[in-house]
């Protein structure tokens, strides 16, 4: 395919995915799937199995990558630093080199090569297990002792850090214009997208034959995907409405001083302080919307439909009295835009990618827990080939078997 010839495809694609006011389906036969949910997850199934030869019908509610969904938003880190989860780590590998496919493919950037900066107070065993992960996978990550730190990353205060790791091929994804891009790509390679609210299914054993939307409308299928982030424990409440859990996530961006690189992307990389587990994380001034920061500690349950998305003055406030602690040159920066979006977590922190107990034809796909969006390109294999029948092994953490009902996050 020539540049013109993908750069009209595309372009084809996003016009049909924005015209949410008209469904996009060209098939008149009913599809093989139907994946419920164009988030992350979702689209990346989608493709997988489009590529598999099935034809997919692909429905969101709101738009893929909408402004409530986990998937929107602006950036979100690609990082291999999981400690002893071998899994999570090559997941991240493998899916980075589609994202970086699809970065050039489309019409602006969806990933920056930023590098990823982990740093810790101490020797923790995360730091010592995630090196022996990345040397069996062979990453480059760099051990790097705090005097180097402090050279190397001048625009952070170091005080209380004892060593880092520095993950160089690693960065940040552009959320929400990455997933509209695959969404375009999946209707350009013919792929059929609509518009549409799905009621949950009936709660009863044997094949799901069809779904029904909002608007009456019913949609039929030989297999069905539900990749819906928060919303799916309220698709199915009594399956999974005591094993994923909601919870608000406050995001907020400043503006670094005029005429101040340190903070442009190839000055600061993507970091996280793991603070003994109490993570805050962020990015460089990207595509000039500003530093972002943010607490990766699971905030209070929510419901993804009544959430208040007003930023709270108390979040502000802790942001920034630790962002004026570590990033000295920040202190009294303007903020220039906050968000309040959700995590949807599993008990420990695992994904979710199992068959329906009761109903053999439907998937469940979700419980993205805070690291799930850069997986996507690798949850979407797994899950086209575990509902194809082609899964060569089964990995048990994504089991629903495997899914508490109790919160203990063991995943970072």
């Amino acid at each position: 395919m020539t540049d013109i010839t993908r750069r009209a495809a595309l372009q084809a694609g996003a016009a049909a995915v924005a015209a949410v006011a008209a469904p996009s389906v060209a098939a008149n036969s009913a599809p093989d799937v139907v994946v419920v949910g164009a988030g992350v997850f979702g689209v990346w199934t989608a493709r997988a199995l489009q590529r598999l030869g099935r034809k997919v019908l692909l429905v969101d509610a709101w738009g893929p990558a909408h402004a409530r969904a986990s998937s929107g938003g602006e950036s979100r880190m690609t990082r291999g630093s999981y400690g002893a989860d071998e899994v999570y780590a090559r997941m991240a590998w493998e899916s980075l080199a589609e994202w970086k496919a699809l970065s050039a493919r489309a019409e602006l950037p969806l990933f920056h090569k930023s590098g990823v900066l982990f740093f810790f107070q101490k020797p923790e065993d995360f730091v010592r297990q995630s090196l022996e992960v990345h040397r069996r996978l062979g990453f480059p990550t760099e051990l790097i002792q705090r005097r180097d730190l402090a050279r190397r990353f001048p625009m952070i205060d170091f005080a209380g850090v004892e060593l880092g790791l520095f993950e160089p091929e690693f960065g940040a994804l552009m959320a929400r214009r990455g997933v509209q891009t695959a969404v375009a790509e999946f209707v350009a390679a013919g792929g059929a997208y609509r518009p549409g609210a799905v009621a949950p299914p009936e709660e009863r054993e044997g094949p799901l034959r069809r779904i029904t939307l909002r608007n009456g409308d019913k949609l039929s299928a030989g297999q069905f995907v539900f990749a819906c982030g928060p919303w799916l424990p309220k698709l199915f409440p009594d399956l999974l409405g005591r094993r994923i859990f909601p919870t608000r996530q406050e995001i907020f961006f400043f503006a670094p001083p005029a005429g101040d690189d340190r903070f442009s992307l190839g000055q600061l990389p993507g970091w996280a302080d793991f603070n003994e587990g109490d993570i805050y994380y962020g990015f460089p001034d990207l595509e000039a919307r500003g530093f972002k920061i943010a607490h990766d500690k699971h905030g209070p349950p929510v419901d993804p439909d009544t959430l208040d998305r007003t930023p709270l003055p108390t979040a502000l406030a802790g942001i920034r009295a630790f962002m004026e602690r570590r990033f000295p040159a920040l202190r009294g920066a303007p903020l220039t835009e906050a968000r309040v979006c959700q995590y949807e977590n599993s008990a420990n922190g695992d994904l979710l990618i199992d068959l329906h107990p009761k109903r053999p034809n439907v998937l469940l796909v979700g419980a993205g827990s805070g690291h799930g969006f850069k997986h996507g390109p690798a949850v979407g294999r797994y899950a086209a080939s575990l509902l194809t029948g082609t899964l060569p092994r089964a990995e048990p953490r994504f089991s629903l078997l495997s899914k508490g009902e109790r919160q203990g996050r063991a995943v970072h």
